[in-house]
């Protein structure tokens, strides 16, 4: 897997898109009204005890507008639960301190620019995507590899049809009613997974979406299509196809998983109550998913959609 195929993957769901200043947007999604029953759809999993249920859905950021996703079984789970779980808090005032933080972790203060950490070859490779882009040369000198990475992925989809404003998150708060709100990672903890990746990394990683910029709609199309259909294995099928940097693999996905497992089991043992836990799909699929790190500790989950 390439590192764009890793981070698309830890992406589909994760919070941090809104970092991007470039994408940055307050308006609320409209949810969808109509609530469609029956076997297919979005996986969701249950995770229980004497005295707790926890429902595990896999989350996906960015959406094409006219997707039909929200369906009875995932009302009900919803409405049944007491307290919403996301990765980082949904509210106002984390959204702000996304775009703060990304402005003070990601952009340069010491006279760097973007490009002249690039060789000729690799320059000659970015300024041709900008350009593709409509963007001017020197459109992200400012910011730090990891930032323009972020930017340069989702520019192509927003351009072509998807939009953060129609992602689960956004529905999911939408259709929130009285539940307690939680968060398993801070926005600085999400933030210092890019930012603390050694320079060269960074542009290695860069380089990779600038490679595959003409291909990252059809990733995610192909991506979306087995999420929205609950084919999880055929998810995870294309997000392990051919995994080559287990360190950002680890980074991004495997270690998070293991650690909300340790936060679940915790959460069975000591609090009743209902939760639905809204995750990003790519933690939910595949080998060391969220599902096999509770597995390894005695704690079955059970697809109920």
């Amino acid at each position: 897997m390439t590192s764009l195929r890793i981070f698309v993957s830890a992406m589909l769901g994760a919070s941090l898109l809104a970092a991007s200043p470039v994408l940055a947007d307050d308006e609320l999604f409209d949810a969808v009204e109509a609530l469609p029953s029956g076997p297919e759809g979005p996986a969701l999993w249950k995770v229980s005890d004497e005295d707790t249920t926890i429902y595990l859905f896999g989350t996906v950021h960015v959406l094409p507008k006219e997707l039909v996703w929200y369906d009875a079984e995932i009302d009900a789970a919803l409405n049944a639960s007491d307290t919403i779980v996301t990765e980082i808090a949904m509210d106002p005032a984390t959204e702000a301190k996304q775009q703060m933080l990304a402005q003070q972790k990601g952009v340069f203060t010491d006279g760097t620019t973007l490009r002249s950490l690039l060789s000729e070859e690799q320059k000659a490779a970015y300024e041709a995507a900008l350009a593709n882009l409509g963007a001017p040369a020197n459109a992200f000198d400012p910011l730090e590899p990891w930032l323009t990475t972020l930017t340069l992925t989702f520019i192509p989809l927003m351009q072509q049809g998807y939009d953060p404003n129609s992602g689960v998150e956004k529905v999911i708060m939408s259709k929130a009613g009285e539940q307690s709100l939680s968060a398993l990672e801070t926005i600085e903890f999400q933030l210092d997974m890019f930012d603390t990746m050694p320079m060269d990394k960074q542009v290695t990683f860069m380089m990779e979406a600038v490679e595959a910029m003409p291909e990252v709609k059809a990733t995610l199309d192909s991506m979306v299509a087995r999420w929205a259909e609950g084919d999880a294995e055929g998810l995870a099928a294309l997000m392990n196809d051919d995994l080559s940097d287990p360190l950002l693999a680890d980074t991004l996905l495997y270690s998070r998983n293991e650690n909300w497992a340790d936060w679940i089991e915790d959460r069975l043992e000591s609090t009743p109550g209902t939760v639905f836990m809204a995750v990003g799909a790519g933690h939910l699929a595949g080998e060391k998913s969220v599902q096999d790190y509770l597995e390894a500790k005695g704690i079955q989950s059970a697809r109920i959609q």
